[in-house]
């Protein structure tokens, strides 16, 4: 086994169950990821500089395969139903086992971060991944320790994902099919496997702040965007997905606290993550400018097509999915609100 990049002190897969990996890429850079998808032909780079891949069969998240472990903590706090399905628990160390064994004699790269602006509130959070671009996803999403800071993170969650995996019999362990999406909160991990949509990374973890922060530290938590203007005022944007909240947060004459998922506590608002996940149907610079400039190197479009015989982007094409994404660190637009939290 090879360990590329910078490790965390605690670098160590086997305390969740990864053994014999071929080499571990560990907190290796932006540039690095996207050299080692277009070394393994899983993606192309656009004329502005930004990492091109699809996502796979999913493009989009699958709420009927995500599934919560109901133990102590869950039981009495879940509203269980067709959104918060129940996993036995009892099953879920056999679906781990199959999930991390499919990692044997395979690259992994891992990624160390984590979520909410507000020190008072932060969760590290540890991604492993099968693919680098779902690896630079997660540090896209996710908000970016220094190198300083990394040596010091205590990991509070682990996120394992592996696109390439299906589970052989889905039925045994109660799930509709082979791709699936189950959260512990005792265990504190989520296992993604299955799909490569990447905003099962994202929302994987804004479930679990949806659930930790009422109950845990009073925080109300929102699936929102959010702006301030000059003088403090915070201004937050509610709406299904697709409805404007990136697009309306991003304005010139407001610094943007973030564009889609924000705590609420007594001290104010608070962004859970560190970068944007925008569509991109229809995009251009003249009616979303601050998005549309931040398509560029260190940023990801999903399952966009090319204009014939280019490295430019259809964005008005439908071909594989209306929707289409882009996924950037929030730096990449102007005039943020720096922490990314307001009153």
């Amino acid at each position: 086994m090879t360990i590329v990049g910078t490790p965390h002190q605690q670098a160590n897969l086997e305390s969740v169950g990864i053994k014999n990996p071929k080499t571990i890429y560990w907190n290796i850079t932006p540039a690095e990821l996207i050299e080692q998808t277009i070394l393994r032909g899983q993606g192309q780079i656009t004329d502005t500089g930004a990492l091109s891949i699809h996502t796979g069969a999913f493009t989009g998240r699958t709420p009927k395969d995500r599934f919560i472990v109901k133990d102590d903590f869950t039981a009495d706090h879940c509203d269980w139903g067709t959104v918060n399905q129940p996993f036995d628990g009892s099953k879920y160390d056999a679906l781990k086992a199959g999930l991390v064994a499919y990692f044997a004699d395979k690259d992994v790269f891992v990624r160390d971060n984590f979520v909410c602006a507000d020190e008072d509130y932060r969760l590290y959070v540890r991604t492993i991944t099968e693919y680098p671009w779902s690896n630079l996803f997660a540090d896209n999403m996710f908000l970016r320790p220094t190198q300083e800071q990394l040596p010091t993170l205590k990991t509070n969650w682990v996120i394992i994902n592996a696109p390439g995996y299906q589970c052989p019999n889905p039925k045994d362990f109660g799930l509709n099919r082979g791709n699936f999406v189950v959260m512990d909160f005792t265990r504190r991990e989520i296992l993604i496997g299955g799909t490569g949509y990447t905003g099962e990374i994202k929302k994987g973890i804004f479930a679990v702040l949806n659930l930790e922060l009422p109950v845990r530290k009073n925080v109300l938590p929102m699936h929102c965007s959010a702006n301030v203007d000059d003088a403090g005022k915070t201004a937050i944007f509610f709406g299904l997905s697709g409805t404007g909240k990136t697009t309306l947060s991003a304005d010139p004459n407001r610094h943007l606290i973030g564009d889609d998922e924000h705590g609420w506590s007594n001290a104010g608002v608070f962004n859970f993550e560190g970068g944007c996940y925008a569509k991109t149907i229809n995009i251009s610079e003249d009616t979303e400018p601050e998005i549309f400039r931040a398509i560029k190197h260190g940023a990801i479009l999903e399952n966009i097509k090319f204009i014939d015989n280019t490295r430019t982007p259809d964005y008005t094409s439908k071909e594989i999915t209306e929707n289409t994404r882009v996924s950037n660190p929030i730096n990449f637009i102007p005039n943020i609100q720096v922490p990314s939290k307001a009153g």
